[in-house]
């Protein structure tokens, strides 16, 4: 039997285990598939510069097309509208987005990230939390920044309403209103805040690597049931990727620098400092940051009051598609 044959005998099997009602197999494959990559996502960066997807689908005359994506809220309108099929974000940030109808799955862990953070100038007079009371803060909203923010705010005993959240399109635009003083504080994200410490001395003046949610890769949902063999192919690429970034820091470092131009010593604070890349299959521990960040959420009074976390979590989490060596 060829590779292709058992490839495809594999695929159809998936096909069946995951949608009982399919007939026979997937629909009939796509012509392309559009992939995101992100600078808060180094697997996607070294896994686009090896065109380790492109050797995979090329057999079966797929294109890879390779989509920047600058934030999680920039993925999901993405996904939303169908212009990707797959798109990196925060867990909170996927979760929110499944709240408001975004027809999304959250299939695999690209990485633990502490990449977000409360930040002030060197030389601000703002050390603690409750020192945003009345300050304006910069902000991408519906990602892990903002959801930070909020959390933090939260558990300061405060809420959004004490502060002006000063609402910005891309994180580099929050860095840069900070850096000019025009606002007080940012919800910042990597690798912008690690450039703006490096650069201009700016402060992360509060931290919780707990509260921030893992690095998501999320599917379309009409894709991944039309096509969950590909999905499959998708995630093991990924994994390869993934171990690769992993036995070979120096070359992950020099994707990261290539495709974003920073200099060495922001690119080391990001990838050493906060990014741990250990994790791969989505299960426990994701669902559990997700449902706290999304209970916090509701606390806050940012998610209504009737919606059911747990059941949106259940539907946005789906651990069905195996990993190789799972």
């Amino acid at each position: 039997m060829t590779e292709f044959s058992r490839r495809s005998l594999v695929g159809c099997a998936l096909a069946l285990a995951l949608l009982p009602s399919t007939p026979l197999c997937a629909a009939d494959n796509p012509k392309e598939i559009y992939v995101d990559w992100a600078t808060y996502n180094p697997v996607s960066m070294l896994l686009k510069d090896k065109g380790l997807l492109e050797k995979e689908f090329a057999k079966d005359g797929i294109k890879v097309v390779w989509v920047q994506t600058n934030s999680s809220s920039n993925a999901l309108q993405f996904l939303n509208a169908g212009s990707i099929n797959f798109g990196s974000t925060a867990g909170s940030a996927a979760l929110v987005a499944r709240i408001n109808g975004n027809p999304i799955k959250s299939v695999y862990v690209y990485s633990r990230p502490e990449w977000t953070a409360l930040v002030a100038t060197k030389d601000s007079a703002i050390n603690k939390v409750t020192d945003l009371k009345g300050k304006k803060v910069a902000m991408v909203r519906g990602t892990d920044p903002h959801i930070f923010a909020v959390r933090a705010l939260l558990a300061a005993g405060l809420s959004d309403k004490d502060i002006t959240p000063v609402l910005v399109q891309q994180h580099a635009d929050g860095g840069n209103l900070l850096i000019r003083g025009d606002v007080d504080a940012w919800a910042g994200l990597d690798p912008m805040m690690a450039q703006h410490e490096v650069n201009e001395g700016a402060r992360l003046f509060y931290r919780n690597h707990d509260a921030n949610t893992w690095g998501i890769l999320n599917v379309r949902q009409e894709f991944l049931k039309d096509h969950p063999d590909l999905v499959q192919r998708v995630l093991a690429i990924y994994e390869e990727a993934r171990k690769y970034s992993l036995a070979n820091p120096a070359e992950v470092k020099r994707v990261f620098i290539a495709a974003t131009k920073l200099p060495d010593a922001v690119v080391e604070k990001q990838l050493k400092e906060r990014t741990e890349l250990t994790h791969s299959r989505i299960g426990t521990p994701q669902r559990e940051s997700i449902l706290a960040a999304g209970l916090a959420l509701q606390q806050a009074g940012v998610v209504p009051a009737n919606i059911d976390i747990k059941a949106v979590l259940a539907e946005l989490i789906d651990d069905r598609v195996p990993l190789p060596g799972n």
